[in-house]
């Protein structure tokens, strides 16, 4: 190790506090890893060494790494306007911005409320639908309802929405008036045997219950991702989605589509409730529309809902000082126009069927459990028994996830997710630019591992 790379980790010990991290990492060797730079679907740590990034970084590097126009796209608008806000005066950035995703949105969705980030988006979506109720003679409507082990962000009203008990009790209390339904995992539904759409329309149907259960005249809205992120993956089942549709129109409640992940390109459309046929009444977006050269997040919402702060007679009192950001807005629009002239979300199309494929070869091996997702967005659970579905218990999952299965996809060149927030998957989604060559790739090193770490439980 030379001495500025010995330096850098001195410095990190002492003084960088990492997210959702275990600390003490920073006194075991080899210590965190240190990523330096980044080209195509690869990283680079500071020893050189070359990893298949196969998670887009956090489902973000959607374009992939090394993207020089972007970086010139941002440093143009720096020397031009390098910050205003959108407190009462606009910048063209921005404007253009939301003209460029009030088009890709469907229906009526038209109008787009910047912030920096998901957690944000979709913060503004709860305060929004609780403010919309109220200024429509409806102020009971307050509650919002989410699915189990459901992740939607950390700030208070996002972790209210969230759905991992784990995360939250530390900031017990939390903001209240969020609610759980079941989610969609349909591998852990045995009543329902191989009837998938039969499924769809119950975990649906709990959602109608729990609105009734709770009175239609609390709730505000249902905030569900089209793909479930945490716990690994559960797309909706055939028919899922219109049955929420009608039941949020039967009780007059929102219904949220939270794409902070979903959107641009990851299940193969630029909004994924486009390619599961709903139409929501917001999105709440983030990750990909800039790939992560500048941090961003939206929530876009319908005509119905702006319709009372278009008079005059109402405002929305919430705002962020880097939403909207010019230079966020700008890598944006440049990071929308790759997409279309390279047609990333038709490569993601193209491939689905084989990225599926080729991770279900990995079912031949007693840890897996199950392969799930969709787009370039897949979970692969990990069990004691295959024949019986039982789970790895609390001290295995740790082990292995976090030391084994961690360590051991690092070692041989792939970054993933190891998760344990729900039952133990690995969660893989790469930058939507690769194709077949780059899942083979990464299906030899999962397998590896995954043969390893089977003969270690």
């Amino acid at each position: 190790m030379t001495d500025d790379a010995a330096d850098l980790r001195r410095k990190a010990h002492d003084h960088l506090w990492m997210h959702f991290t275990d600390q003490s990492r920073m006194d075991r060797e080899p210590g965190i890893p240190i990523i330096t730079r980044g080209e195509g679907h690869h990283i680079f740590d500071d020893r050189g060494k070359r990893y298949i990034d196969g998670l887009s970084g956090l489902f973000v590097v959607n374009a992939g790494h090394g993207r020089k126009r972007l970086a010139q796209v941002a440093a143009k608008q720096a020397e031009q306007l390098a910050f205003f806000p959108l407190w009462s005066f606009a910048h063209p950035a921005a404007i253009e911005l939301a003209d460029r995703l009030a088009g890709y949105a469907p229906g009526d969705l038209n109008r787009v409320f910047f912030s920096t980030s998901g957690g944000e988006a979709v913060e503004t979506a709860f305060k929004l639908a609780k403010q919309f109720w109220k200024l429509n003679g409806k102020p009971g409507k307050h509650k919002v309802i989410s699915r189990a082990v459901a992740y939607h962000g950390t700030p208070q009203g996002a972790l209210a929405i969230t759905g991992i008990p784990a995360m939250k009790e530390m900031f017990e209390p939390v903001t209240p008036g969020g609610f759980r339904v079941p989610n969609t995992n349909f591998y852990r539904a045995p009543e329902h045997g191989d009837d998938l759409e039969a499924f769809g329309l119950w975990a649906a149907n709990r959602i109608e219950e729990q609105i009734l259960f709770e009175g239609a005249d609390t709730v505000a809205a249902v905030f569900l991702e089209p793909v479930q992120n945490s716990g690994g993956c559960f797309p909706p089942p055939p028919g899922y989605f219109t049955r929420v549709r009608e039941i949020c129109d039967q009780y007059d409640v929102l219904l949220v589509s939270d794409e902070v992940i979903c959107a641009f390109g990851r299940i193969g459309t630029m909004f994924a409730c486009e390619h599961y046929g709903y139409q929501p009444d917001m999105i709440t977006c983030a990750k990909g529309m800039t790939s992560g050269y500048s941090p961003i997040g939206a929530t876009i919402v319908s005509d119905r809902i702006y319709e009372p702060f278009s008079t005059g007679e109402a405002y929305f009192p919430h705002g962020y000082t880097f939403g909207g950001h010019p230079v966020s807005s700008a890598v944006a629009l440049e990071n929308l126009d790759i997409f279309e002239e390279e047609d990333l979300c038709g490569n993601v199309r193209a491939n689905t069927d084989t990225f599926r494929s080729t991770l279900e070869k990995l079912l031949d091996l007693p840890i897996v459990g199950d392969v799930r997702g969709d787009g370039y967005f897949f979970g692969i659970e990990l069990v004691r028994n295959k024949a019986t579905k039982e789970t790895l218990s609390g001290p295995e999952s740790a082990y292995l996830l976090k030391g084994v299965i961690s360590n051991g996809l690092f070692e041989n060149g792939l970054y993933c997710r190891a998760d344990d927030r729900g039952d133990p998957v690995i969660q893989l989604a790469p930058p939507l630019t690769v194709g077949p060559a780059v899942f083979d790739e990464m299906e030899q090193i999962l397998r590896g591992v995954l043969t390893d770490a089977w003969t270690k439980l």
